[in-house]
């Protein structure tokens, strides 16, 4: 006799000298503890998936049409023709024009600092997607501070060289 063989030897010694009653009573609650691990691991996981799936597609849909905007519309940016730097200058002075008091344009070279006093968030918001659209320009760097639901600061901005 190898050694082995000894351990599944004294088990089944040991399941054989068990009644036929505790021997039922263990074989429950072996099943019963292997039926809450595989419930545990391998069923309520999968089914917390499937009950948040619903939730979980409309969210990614939403976030997808979202993604899918912002590329058309980067692509459209993308496919209009470059402005010289006079034309960005004009269009830029003309957006800036449109904030009235509450903002002011200085040119020097191919850098254009746009100082802002009180602009509301919201106009701000319209008047940056503007210089997007119009001047092809991008702030190359922003010193905004809040005040209140108004904000002030500098945006500057490089001209296209040309």
């Amino acid at each position: 006799m190898s050694r082995s063989d000894a351990p599944p030897i004294a088990a089944a010694r040991w399941w054989a000298q068990r009644p036929a009653r505790e021997q039922r009573l263990l074989t429950l609650a072996t099943v019963l503890v292997l039926g809450a691990l595989l419930w545990t691991l391998g069923i309520a996981p999968a089914l917390r998936t499937v009950k948040a799936y619903a939730a979980q597609r409309g969210t990614l849909d939403a976030q997808l049409q979202s993604m899918q905007a912002l590329q058309a519309r980067a692509q459209s940016l993308q496919s209009q023709p470059a402005v010289d730097s006079r034309a960005a200058q004009a269009a830029l002075q003309n957006s800036v024009a449109s904030l009235g008091v509450k903002a002011n344009l200085v040119v020097v070279g191919q850098q254009a600092t746009v100082t802002l006093k009180g602009v509301d968030a919201a106009v701000l918001a319209q008047w940056l997607a503007r210089a997007r659209s119009e001047a092809r320009l991008v702030p190359a760097q922003a010193k905004l501070s809040r005040e209140g639901s108004a904000w002030s600061g500098t945006l500057q901005f490089n001209l296209p060289g040309g």
